[in-house]
């Protein structure tokens, strides 16, 4: 045999040995989900049928969405879903499914976003805090009286908000909790931070568990109501949690949007021209939103398919948004805010009504991809379609590589 062909041999049984070692080997796997408004359907809808999948896929019932993560982000109303999915129930299991936490937040709806009247001369509604932190104790409280921490989930979580005292974001983490009590929050409290609208809620002072240190928050959606560059650069730098990452070629990343904030142009804009005062904010954070998304589509643009953002174009929050921003009539304020009392769930546990169909117009919805250099394009597939072909993704990097038997190159016939 000719030394040439040897050399070949050798190297095309490495070739194949280091490509089937590759195909085999995990990927950091990345849920973040959006904060904006307060019903939380779209990302409600996509993480129902995402959990789903995960159990018909790998037919098994008591699959849960944190199972197939690595680390989950989330921005108000997404952070609460974030925390009760990845809550520790004492024996390393989530405390909510999807559909339970989903049912959880439907069911305390008006009491999570009790309007009340505030002022003497000049009226003015807003939500009442208290009401708010009843329900998101109750949620995050172990039936054995234990109130969670950042440390008590299933895997790392983060969190933003923004700190009035330091005038900087303020980004809760598991790894930052793990290393010193100053860093570790009451997951409640943590929830509350990030969903103090200012516009509609007090600013919130709390401290840690031990006292030390201190935070004066406002809303994280203000500064990343998209957080899933937050939580990718978190892991790209965490090399306590992820040693082995190095770049974004190892991650894969779902992204769950709650739908745009502002409407069309027509609602943007008054008669005389002039952009409207109550949608400027839901611009704001729409385009904090979108940029973000362009941001990571463009990092991922060597492979989409690592890389999967859940939108869509209408606006399910906006009414809400915009009636209660601008201080409608109490009662015009009651039937928004009780968006949700029809949103009652069946006696078989899922959403009935309007709010399934809300859900499923979501995951029906045609897809949009963040193009290179700007713009977007609207898919062939739908939002339930591109998350059914995620989590076959989802599942092959989650599961360990098959043993495989190591290629051996055959000895040389008489020493050659």
């Amino acid at each position: 045999m000719e030394t040439s062909k040897v050399t070949l041999e050798i190297f095309s049984k490495l070739e194949q040995q280091w490509l089937s070692q590759r195909e085999g080997s995990k990927k950091t796997r990345v849920l973040s989900i959006d904060g904006g408004g307060t019903t939380g359907i779209p990302s409600g809808a996509a993480l129902i049928h995402l959990e789903d999948q995960i159990q018909a896929v790998t037919g098994n019932s008591n699959s849960r969405i944190v199972d197939f993560f690595d680390i989950i982000a989330g921005t108000g109303i997404g952070a609460l879903l974030a925390a009760m999915l990845n809550a520790d129930d004492g024996k390393g299991r989530p405390l909510f499914s999807a559909k339970e936490a989903v049912k959880f937040i439907s069911d305390k709806h008006t009491e999570l976003y009790k309007v009340k009247n505030v002022g003497v001369v000049h009226r003015r509604r807003m939500f009442s805090g208290k009401s708010m932190e009843k329900v998101l104790k109750e949620a995050l409280t172990r039936d054995d009286g234990k109130v969670l921490t950042l440390k008590d989930t299933c895997k790392p979580l983060i969190v933003p908000c923004y700190d009035l005292n330091s005038s900087a974001p303020f980004v809760f983490s598991r790894a930052d909790a793990s290393e010193s009590a100053s860093y570790n929050f009451d997951l409640w409290k943590v929830c509350r931070a990030t969903s103090a609208d200012p516009s509609m809620l007090k600013p919130f002072h709390f401290t840690s568990v031990d006292g030390k240190t201190s935070c004066f928050a406002v809303d994280g959606g203000l500064v990343m109501n998209n957080p899933s560059a937050a939580v990718v650069t978190h892991v790209l730098h965490n090399k306590r949690d992820f040693p082995s990452l190095t770049g974004v070629e190892d991650l894969l990343v779902l992204s769950l949007g709650n739908g745009p904030l502002s409407n069309s142009s027509q609602q943007k804009v008054s008669r005389s021209g002039y952009c409207l005062n109550q949608c400027v904010v839901g611009i704001v954070l729409d385009g904090v939103s979108e940029t973000v998304d362009q941001i990571l589509g463009n990092a991922f643009c060597w492979n989409h398919a690592d890389y999967v953002r859940i939108q869509v174009k209408f606006s399910i929050n906006y009414f809400i948004f915009t009636n209660i921003l601008s201080f409608s009539t109490l009662l015009v304020a009651d039937e928004l805010i009780g968006v949700f009392t029809f949103c009652a769930l069946q006696p078989n546990g899922y959403l009935n009504g309007g709010v399934r169909a809300t859900m499923e117009k979501v995951l029906n919805e045609r897809g949009v991809e963040s193009l290179p250099f700007g713009g977007k394009r609207l898919m062939t597939e739908s939002n339930g379609q591109r998350i059914e072909n995620f989590v076959q993704r989802l599942v092959v990097y989650s599961l360990p590589p098959s043993p495989r038997k190591n290629a051996t190159v055959s000895q040389l016939v008489d020493g050659r």
